[in-house]
């Protein structure tokens, strides 16, 4: 099992998702946020069914990120009761789980000279 992990929440709307997405990722509690489209939740809330149009993020991180990231979630998301389920990654790309770990951990301070790297597709986009 590896210790890379992904974290689910949903918000209301595209602002708030954009706006915890890079508040995570800007903050180094993870590595990348996936933001899916608009979905329906169907739920039990205060007894009665609600229905409402909501944003998954698909939050990548490290166990060793996860109490600082819930914390945070806890702090900036809107709802009462923000959905925060912790998946495990039974495995991967031991350089994409590498670069999970590296991209959510705490900054490391770069050697005398060294060149931040970025991984590029050959479209120019940035890998994840």
């Amino acid at each position: 099992m590896s210790d890379v992990i992904l974290v689910l929440t949903t918000v209301a709307d595209d602002a708030r998702a954009d706006a915890l997405a890079r508040a995570l990722v800007d903050e180094r509690l993870a590595a990348c946020v996936n933001l899916h489209g608009p979905m329906a939740s169907i739920y039990r809330w205060k007894g009665r069914v609600a229905q409402d149009a909501e944003r998954q993020l698909i939050i990548k991180t490290t166990r060793a990120r996860l109490r600082a990231l819930e914390a945070r979630l806890r702090d900036l998301h809107p709802y009462e009761l923000p959905e925060l389920l912790v998946l495990p990654v039974a495995g991967g790309s031991s350089a994409y789980l590498n670069w999970v770990r590296a991209a959510a951990g705490p900054r490391r301070r770069r050697a005398a000279g060294g060149a931040a790297r970025t991984r590029r597709s050959s479209a120019g986009s940035t890998r994840r």
